[in-house]
């Protein structure tokens, strides 16, 4: 067995092949509940003796199950913990990649099979893995009470604590603290985009890595009406003192009845389509500044950013149930009057979409205003604030008997941890991985690995090729099923789209 000595004292891990050794479920942070819960992450206590770090950590308190991956149960306390694969258990100076999952800033954990680090190790790389809070306990706005102040953005606060964790503690996997990448998927690729403009995150990275960034950052008062409808919802004062009062398990159900009272509400504005009761809040403390306007200003010039979305990304959303239907023109007229849509954009989705159906119109407007367009954004801004920015775009697809088999959310995470044989993921690729697929990931790993490794994705950065986004397709995927509606169409509408 391979024994590391962090600061808090040694973890014993174990090989996940013959080449790379993993540790998982380290603490990187103290359990946050107790007189701890809605304050920042606290330093992990120390312990002596070796310990036994063979198996992921509890998940942080959610509702969701996901396929393969653990649940939360009321008593799973230590939440807060990181993962290492490392192919250097000997030593070495190899370039570090973190990873801050997806979910909607509500569930998921770094136990999800898909997101395993193997494949990453051996191409050259530490992977480092972490778990933060989510839902209310991340990110609900908490008011203060008796001079006590509860910081928002927890869970922001909790990845930066792993990224602390990291620069004093990745040199003992083998891996070099001052050349490190943090990698993520949708909020967790966001909350990137938020770490970018965050001057308590500032120099623990080097480059990013941003897969279908999600758009939303509340202003506080949308907070704190959210917090007041979750209160009520929990029989609970919306003040610090009944928050308090209120278990992790009775605000997950608060939480869990007011999404259900928006998706059955049409009237009830934007969230009524995708309810998501939670995202960093713009407090003007933990996250001073929107990260559109924020990188603008050239607040992450220094960090190296690559940003990546799919052609399709809403469609997953569909499949799943997870968002409100939209089947009539006078519902997608509604749609577009909800988020404040710019006069001629949906004109304009229909001149490339002329033979669509309304439903397929709706779901292409709605990736590209949750996902694409602030892709996009993120690029533009990036590269206008003086930092070196690339752009790709995920289009692999392919048919089976059951028909197109879509380039959607979630699909390029497998193909870019190189996990494409995982057995979770076989809904997300339409089936078993072909040669064509294991060709994919193969180039899809060299690109995430050489990034991390030089700021050198293999193409050219957005500002020697504007507009110009590297593909990944495999070769028996059709390149023309999927027409992009004119960027210009967007040129009115501002970030983030959702109103008080």
């Amino acid at each position: 067995m391979d024994i590391f000595k962090t600061a808090s004292g040694a973890v014993r891990g174990f090989r996940a092949s013959g080449d790379v050794v993993a540790a998982l479920g380290i603490p990187h942070a103290a359990p946050p509940f107790g007189a701890l819960r809605f304050r920042e992450p606290a330093p992990a206590e120390a312990w002596t003796g070796v310990r036994d770090c063979t198996a992921f950590g509890p998940v942080a308190p959610q509702s969701a199950e996901l396929p393969g991956s653990p649940v939360w149960s009321p008593g799973d306390e230590d939440v807060l913990t990181v993962n290492v694969w490392t192919p250097a258990p000997d030593g070495g100076s190899l370039p570090v990649l973190v990873w801050i999952h997806g979910g909607a800033y509500t569930f998921g954990s770094s136990a999800q099979p898909d997101l395993d680090g193997t494949a990453l190790a051996r191409a050259g790389l530490v992977v480092v893995t972490l778990n933060y809070r989510v839902g209310f306990e991340g990110f609900g706005h908490v008011p203060d009470a008796d001079g006590t102040a509860f910081p928002d953005n927890r869970g922001l606060l909790d990845q930066i604590a792993a990224l602390r964790w990291v620069r004093e503690n990745v040199a003992a996997f083998g891996g070099d603290p001052g050349n490190v990448t943090v990698a993520g998927h949708s909020a967790g690729a966001a909350s990137i985009a938020c770490l970018m403009v965050m001057d308590r995150a500032r120099g623990l990275f080097r480059r990013a890595i941003a897969h279908s960034p999600a758009s939303p950052h509340y202003p506080r008062d949308l907070a704190a009406a959210t917090t007041r409808e979750v209160a009520a919802a929990a029989g609970r004062p919306a003040t610090a003192e009944g928050l308090l009062s209120a278990t992790p398990q009775a605000l997950l159900a608060a939480s869990d009845r007011v999404v259900e009272e928006y998706r059955r509400d049409p009237a009830s504005g934007s969230r009524h389509y995708d309810p998501s009761l939670y995202a960093p809040v713009l407090d003007g403390d933990v996250l001073p500044v929107d990260p559109l306007t924020g990188l603008a200003a050239g607040a992450a010039g220094d960090v190296d950013l690559l940003v990546c979305h799919t052609t399709e990304e809403y469609r997953l959303l569909d499949a799943v149930g997870s968002c409100a239907e939209v089947t009539t023109e006078e519902r997608l007229a509604a749609f577009a009057e909800d988020f404040g849509l710019p006069d001629g954009l949906l004109a304009g989705y229909r001149a490339a979409l002329p033979d669509a159906p309304v439903a397929d119109v709706y779901l292409a407007v709605f990736g590209d205003l949750l996902f694409g367009e602030y892709a996009h954004r993120l690029v533009e801004q990036h590269a206008r604030g003086g930092g070196r920015a690339f752009q790709a775009l995920f289009d692999r697809r392919r048919t089976d008997p059951r028909g197109i088999v879509r380039a959607w959310h979630c699909a390029d995470v497998p193909f870019a941890f190189g996990n494409v044989d995982e057995e979770c993921v076989t809904f997300l690729i339409g089936g078993a991985p072909t040669a064509a697929d294991h060709d994919l990931a193969h180039r899809m790993v060299g690109a995430w690995s050489g990034f991390a490794a030089t700021g050198d994705p293999g193409w050219p950065s957005y500002d020697d090729a504007p507009g110009q986004p590297k593909v990944w397709r495999t070769d028996e995927c059709d390149a023309h099923d999927v027409p992009a509606a004119p960027r210009e169409l967007w040129a009115e509408a501002e970030f983030p789209l959702l109103r008080p």
